[in-house]
């Protein structure tokens, strides 16, 4: 809870930095801008205002995400950051697309701009600005794990960029005569739109949800494997319900004679374990039996793992199990998602295997590539 407060305190702290920052650059940019008519100078400090804007609801979506669970919303509100980085985007669409038609009324339309040297003074100090609030709202946006105040962050940077370039448009002007205002307003229109619609799509594809990261993948199942019971970890999926929680669910392995009393100590301990060492709150972990005295068990794994090594698109074999009572073994067989026929794969292997051990019944399960 404290470190979830601290979080919010960094992220406001940050954003209130940024409203004031391109407040200052907004006001001074837009005097500029309407003294020497220059369209691209005051589409800048449009863009320094909508990024003022951005802050404010990177605030108001932050102190939403931050209220406890309740009835209704029992795993909290955090996924309201999403929504907060989906509203910046389409800020951001708006604020492009209106440069865009602006831009290109004064190619049809142009007005000769003029240029004072506090003018384009203003305009590098912004870019120096911009520069070292990108950086700073940038750090703190991975310190504290904020998708928005890192989106922030390069978009200032991205705006330094932009500002440079007006310097350079406006050099250019001074020393031939050839005005580029206006087609450079273009070109900043069309990167604030892209960047606009990148946004969208990352913040969608998270709400949608994406396969587990990597990292938190691998360090959790490195704990899970870590007690000596387990001999793997799979099928491991993590949920995420904001940045601060991360809800998961996993299978162990571990030998088919363990008892209940015994299983429900391990469970209780790798989700602790888990808790403690990576934040992700463990609601499931469920079992696959392991052979322990069965040679022919070892037999037909190795068996089944052989068969599937012929076929590049098999990425895994796991939870195998021989029942001899029953005539039967069951394990799952995970495919590559890339393959578009994986039920053809999982085919020839099961019709494989068939023809090796008639006598045995087969409940082969196609799993999904969920993690690492």
């Amino acid at each position: 809870m404290e470190k979830t407060k601290n979080r919010e305190q960094i992220i406001i702290k940050t954003s209130i930095i940024g409203i004031i920052a391109n407040l200052f650059l907004a006001g001074f940019k837009a005097g500029v801008g309407l003294l020497a008519n220059s369209v691209a100078i005051v589409l800048d400090a449009v863009n320094n205002l909508s990024d003022a804007l951005s802050s404010i609801i990177t605030i108001v979506g932050t102190k939403i995400a931050g209220k406890a669970p309740d009835k209704k919303h029992p795993l909290g509100h955090g996924r309201v950051e999403y929504l907060t980085t989906l509203a910046i985007a389409i800020i951001i669409l708006y604020a492009g697309f209106t440069s865009l038609i602006e831009s290109i009324k004064k190619i049809i339309h142009p007005v000769t701009p003029q240029y004072t040297k506090v003018g384009l003074l203003i305009i590098v100090v912004a870019v120096f600005v911009k520069i070292g609030l990108g950086t700073y709202v940038q750090g703190k946006g991975r310190k504290v794990d904020s998708d928005t105040l890192i989106a922030s962050g390069k978009d200032a940077l991205f705006d330094a960029i932009i500002s440079a370039a007006t310097v350079f448009a406006a050099i250019v002007f001074i020393i031939s005569g050839l005005s580029l205002e206006s087609y450079l307003g273009v070109i900043i229109s069309a990167i604030i739109i892209k960047s606009g619609f990148d946004m969208i799509r990352e913040t969608v594809s998270e709400i949608l949800g994406e396969r587990v990261d990597s990292d938190i993948a691998i360090k959790v199942k490195e704990i899970i494997v870590s007690f000596p019971e387990v001999s793997g970890a799979y099928d491991l999926v993590i949920h995420n319900y904001g940045p601060e929680r991360l809800i998961g669910s996993v299978h162990i392995e571990v030998p088919e004679n363990m008892t209940v009393k015994e299983l429900d100590k391990l469970e209780r301990e790798i989700a602790a374990r888990i808790g403690k060492e990576t934040g992700v709150i463990m609601t499931g972990v469920s079992v696959y039996s392991r052979n322990v005295s069965n040679p022919k068990s070892v037999e037909i794994e190795n068996k089944i793992k052989a068969v599937a090594s012929n076929y590049k698109e098999v990425l895994q074999i796991h939870g195998f199990y021989l029942d001899e009572e029953a005539m039967n073994y069951r394990f799952d067989i995970i495919i590559d998602y890339d393959y578009k026929n994986r039920e053809e794969i999982y085919q020839k292997v099961v019709d494989e295997l068939k023809e090796i051990y008639p006598e045995y019944d087969i409940f082969a399960t196609l799993d999904v590539d969920i993690s690492e």
